[in-house]
């Protein structure tokens, strides 16, 4: 498992905090000894990487995020990143989907979301900001090319009205929080399925689980996963010989520290400790 720190964050303001997350939750996972597979976790043996960035300069920290991201995708089977915020899974995915079409035509990327919202708005960008920000990151990578209907977003559950009429227009498939609940075992099954014979990069926004457990997000809304349900469903989906890409994003390890005792941060490396 190769794991990179992108210490990136374009969040309207509402992010700052975020960009020291990944250093915080490799603190954390040296608190984790196994995992519960059993598995022997050491995490001064992780094989590790950090994007260097200037998130003063956006167009030159995507440039970055993405070449790099490319070049990973390409030299290795398997990769977490360490966020930062959710728009740096604009650059990461372009990456996925170039590296898909690059080292085979037929090769077809799949992208699964877990987030609270669909991160769909319409661009508010500017001269000065005109990469997208975590709110509008998934809109613009799917207006540049990445397929729709390879696109499956789960536990969505506060939608702005504009996000949901560009859901409906491209078809893009969700699974809602009801449904997760009703039957999480067979979800789960949905879930995986919809990846078959197709190469997995999974997106996790920390605020796809519900507050009471991860408290320091930029967004919190109620009626999430709990942290034991989603650990399951990691569990689930790291058996997949398809998964290549994860990431994790938008835990802010500032407010963690000050506020919540380190929760949300043990809570994501607790998740990275399961698909080690």
């Amino acid at each position: 498992m190769f794991i990179v720190k992108v210490p990136s964050i374009n969040g309207l303001g509402r992010t700052k905090g975020c960009e020291n997350a990944g250093n915080e939750i490799l603190k954390s996972l040296k608190e984790i000894y196994t995992n519960e597979s059993g598995k022997k976790i050491d995490a001064s043996l992780l094989d590790l990487e950090e994007i260097h960035l200037d998130n003063s300069n956006l167009e030159f920290t995507n440039k970055l995020i993405y070449e790099n991201s490319l070049e990973i995708f390409e030299s290795k089977s398997r990769v977490v990143f360490l966020g930062g915020d959710h728009s740096i899974s604009y650059s990461l995915a372009k990456a996925f989907l170039d590296s898909c079409k690059k080292q085979d035509s037929e090769r077809k990327p799949c992208l699964i979301i877990f987030d609270a919202h669909p991160d769909c708005m319409p661009s508010i960008g500017s001269k000065k900001n005109k990469f997208p920000t975590h709110e509008e990151w998934l809109r613009a990578l799917i207006e540049d090319g990445f397929p729709p209907e390879n696109v499956l977003l789960v536990g969505v559950r506060n939608p702005y009205s504009e996000e949901i009429e560009f859901l409906k227009k491209n078809s893009i498939k969700i699974i809602s929080m009801n449904q997760i609940i009703a039957n999480l075992h067979d979800t789960c099954d949905i879930i995986m399925e919809f990846s078959n014979n197709r190469d997995l990069y999974l997106s996790i926004d920390i605020d796809v689980i519900a507050p009471a457990f991860a408290p320091a997000t930029g967004y919190l809304e109620s009626g999430g996963l709990t942290s034991r349900q989603f650990l399951y469903i990691m569990q689930r989906m790291n058996k997949m010989k398809n998964l290549k890409a994860v990431d994790i994003v938008e835990i802010n390890s500032e407010k963690d520290k000050k506020n919540f005792n380190g929760q949300t941060t043990k809570l994501g490396a607790k998740i990275l400790s399961e698909l080690i």
